[in-house]
């Protein structure tokens, strides 16, 4: 869904002279911890900066712990950051590790709902939800509720949805968790046509063995990605 807070700065993406769809300039965040008498600040990015343009198809690597998840909530507006700036467009898919669903709610109901959240007329809606539902061979289950659905099955409406507004930049953070490989390898298929059309994606994983389809890499190590 679009974040829209007064941490994050959007701009437009209208094919003027600056094509940079998103830009990361040293945002530092820290957390504190441990107990009152002993509380502590953990620095867990320290002046991190990244650039993604107007199609192109980024990758985020580092550790587990590293921040790369940390980093991502910033971007979209769901965690503050302490310093830096984010530069971004306004209208932002985010497919987060953990899927935003509801247990009750069917696979129909929730394409009803992200799509009146992305303000897409009753038609866009329809259209998207049944594109995005034959793309990643989902379609049988559009009646079932989330609680009814196969981690892999969830995590694949996790990422329709996160399409369905066809969003000026994606924001993937360990988007195949639970893919079977058909399902992955149709995950890269989806993202590099995403990028021939013009998106710009970013791409959030410990570890990405498909370098060859992406254009650049950021390492995120010691709070910093380079």
């Amino acid at each position: 869904m679009n974040h829209t807070t007064t941490d994050v700065d959007s701009h437009p993406s209208d094919g003027s002279e600056d094509r940079s769809a998103l830009r990361v300039v040293e945002v530092r965040k820290s957390f504190g911890g441990g107990p009152p008498w002993h509380r502590k600040r953990v620095e867990v990015l320290r002046g991190a900066s990244l650039e993604v343009r107007a199609g192109e198809l980024v990758g985020l690597v580092g550790e587990n712990g590293s921040g790369k998840s940390v980093l991502m909530q910033i971007i979209v507006g769901l965690l503050a950051k302490d310093d830096g700036e984010i530069l971004r467009p306004e209208r932002l898919g985010y497919c987060p590790q953990e899927p935003l669903l509801w247990e009750k709610l069917t696979v129909g109901e929730h394409f009803t709902l992200f799509g009146a959240a992305y303000r897409m007329s009753e038609e866009q809606m329809s259209d998207a939800a049944a594109e995005l539902m034959e793309e990643l061979q989902f379609g049988r289950y559009e009646h079932y509720r989330v609680d009814q659905l196969s981690g892999g099955t969830r995590q694949k409406l996790n990422l329709a949805l996160s399409l369905m507004h066809r969003p000026q930049l994606l924001l993937l953070d360990e988007p195949y968790t639970g893919f079977d490989w058909e399902t992955y390898l149709r995950f890269w298929e989806m993202a590099v046509s995403r990028r021939a059309s013009g998106m710009a994606i970013l791409v959030v994983s410990h570890i990405l063995a498909e370098r060859d389809r992406l254009d650049r890499i950021y390492e995120l190590r010691d709070g910093r990605a380079s």
